[in-house]
């Protein structure tokens, strides 16, 4: 399987801070940001993110982790380690890697309808502009076109060092 580089550890670190710049910047007025990363590669993302919104201060981000079936989001139930915190008038950020045909985010949503959050809103590492359902990422490091046999793959190494590839 050929995999073709299109960011490297440094470009994602760029894009990722301007992503956590750009959620600094639009929630300014907010005291907490609940971050909900879909596990796993989204949540390995929002740990990353996480680190550079708190960089910059200003926010307290919680992170929790959403569990999903991706490509039968409906066959096992879709999760949000909650604890006792309650998603009600708070400010919801949905972290994933790859946004392809919004699917995903779209399933995402659905334990947080469960709650009456004051925002919602995604921010993505890659997005393949795949889309087929009405869910778009609100924060997004890189757009790229892609055809629909192509894949993105971001691999978080666990030596700091991270890439993501076309396949």
């Amino acid at each position: 399987m050929k995999k073709n580089l299109i960011l490297n550890h440094e470009q994602i670190q760029q894009k990722t801070r301007r992503i956590a710049y750009q959620i600094v910047e639009d929630n300014y007025d907010e005291k907490e940001v609940v971050m909900i990363g879909i596990k796993p590669n989204g949540f390995v993302y929002a740990e990353t993110l996480k680190k550079e919104i708190e960089a910059i201060g200003g926010i307290k981000i919680t992170l929790l982790e959403l569990t999903l079936n991706k490509t039968k989001p409906l066959e096992n139930e879709i999760v949000v380690a909650l604890g006792k915190l309650s998603l009600n008038n708070k400010t919801v950020l949905i972290v994933d890697d790859v946004a392809n045909t919004g699917k995903t985010l779209y399933y995402a949503l659905k334990p947080i309808m469960d709650f009456s959050p004051k925002k919602v809103q995604a921010a993505v590492l890659v997005d393949r502009q795949h889309k087929l359902f009405p869910v778009t990422a609100d924060f997004v490091g890189l757009s790229l076109s892609t055809t629909l046999q192509e894949q993105i793959r971001v691999e978080f190494e666990t030596k700091g060092k991270s890439n993501a590839y076309l396949v």
